[in-house]
């Protein structure tokens, strides 16, 4: 399988508002593909979409070969929420094995899957501290260790570096990284620029519409800007004044 997903004519509307109007964009198995944009632009709304949270208005989304949303879907994608989804009650392994036993085909190597996921996210020195005593940073990478625990063939991430200091968000970078080069599909999303050079390919979106789909490396050559910064708010003016 070439593309882990492909969305085509993609439409959502909600309370009269069209959130995201035709997208169409295929994403690569086995990469970092970076939704991008400012907020509101329907990032999160697409991620919803991908993990079958989002009623479709128009359009499809097919995701590891069906419909989005499928029961068949469930084991085999992960989903960060921006906001972290733990338990406060329990500690950081508990909340982690909590989610690893969602899946019983692990359950045989479930420990061993606990504490890479909790190492994996720096809270080593944190395994028994209850989750109700952790900064908000720590809380969003407990999150994100629930998810990478039952080694989902697509994982997606809904900004998953706010809020963490520069070098956790580069040890996270390199995990993602690694998990690609493993085979795992990635869907990252942010709305910092700079962030974008550590994806294969770009989504850009703005006010729910797609502006383009291209590498870092296509979209710094095709504006001539110096820098990811720079290079989308010249692909917006380009589309503005086209329009």
């Amino acid at each position: 399988m070439t593309s882990a997903i492909t969305l085509d004519e993609l439409t959502v509307v909600r309370s009269g508002n069209t959130v995201l109007d035709h997208i169409d964009a295929e994403i690569p198995a086995g990469e970092i593909t970076g939704l991008l944009g400012p907020s509101g632009c329907g990032k999160t709304t697409l991620m919803r979409v991908i993990v079958g949270a989002q009623r479709i208005t128009g359009g499809t989304a097919t995701v590891l070969g069906s419909p989005a949303g499928s029961a068949a879907l469930r084991s085999r994608v992960g989903y960060v929420t921006q906001s972290p989804a733990v338990y406060g009650d329990l500690t950081v392994e508990q909340n982690v094995a909590y989610f690893a036993a969602l899946y019983p085909d692990r359950r045989a190597t479930a420990r061993t899957d606990v504490a890479d996921a909790v190492a994996a996210v720096g809270l080593g020195p944190f395994t028994d501290r209850r989750a109700d005593a952790l900064s908000g940073g720590q809380r969003s990478r407990v999150s994100i260790a629930c998810a990478l625990v039952a080694h989902p063939e697509l994982l997606i991430l809904d900004e998953p570096t706010v809020g963490l200091d520069p070098l956790l968000r580069a040890e996270l970078w390199e995990r993602f990284s690694a998990m690609a080069a493993s085979g795992t599909t990635l869907v990252v999303s942010s709305h910092v620029m700079d962030e974008a050079a550590h994806c294969a390919q770009l989504i850009l979106l703005r006010e729910g519409r797609l502006i383009e789909e291209l590498t870092p490396a296509q979209l710094t050559e095709r504006t001539g800007a110096p820098t990811l910064d720079d290079a989308f708010l010249a692909l917006v003016r380009k589309q503005e004044e086209a329009a």
